[in-house]
């Protein structure tokens, strides 16, 4: 496996200030090794299921987390998630709405189709970065997903 096809962290977001602000938080806990960050749910779908412009990717090498917003162009954020549960080669990765939609038709909805977690982004810089920094630890290194047979 090339280690430059290697994703770990696959951040969707369309807002390029909270996704500075994520990047710093996961480079100062030192989670920054493999990111690729997508601005809008076509582009998500395309990374995650090896089309257009990512047809070279292989879809065994997914990312082992999505922080996903919900409020996304092109394609909501809602119907990423259900397309990522949905589909049985990437069902088991874990994804974490990162959001900063408070409604609860969007929390039922999304625990509905199989999110992992659900979290409000915090206004203040500090507790968004602390929130971000913890996402990171836990999936990535202290997790423990089930492996897909092959």
């Amino acid at each position: 496996m090339n280690p430059e096809n290697i994703v770990e962290i696959l951040i969707v977001e369309d807002n390029q200030q909270d996704l500075d602000l994520a990047l710093r938080a996961l480079r100062k806990a030192k989670l920054t090794n493999h990111i690729h960050a997508v601005r809008d749910g076509e582009e998500a779908l395309q990374f995650l299921f090896c089309e257009g412009p990512y047809l070279a990717r292989n879809i065994e090498n997914g990312p082992r987390m999505i922080l996903l917003d919900l409020k996304l162009p092109k394609v909501d954020g809602l119907e990423v998630l259900q397309r990522i549960k949905g589909d049985a080669r990437t069902k088991l990765i874990p994804v974490v709405v990162l959001t900063s939609s408070k409604e609860q038709n969007d929390v039922v909805e999304s625990y509905n189709l199989g999110v992992n977690s659900y979290i409000v982004k915090p206004v203040n810089f500090e507790q968004f970065s602390e929130a971000v920094q913890k996402l990171g630890m836990y999936w990535l290194l202290l997790n423990h997903p089930p492996q897909l047979e092959g």
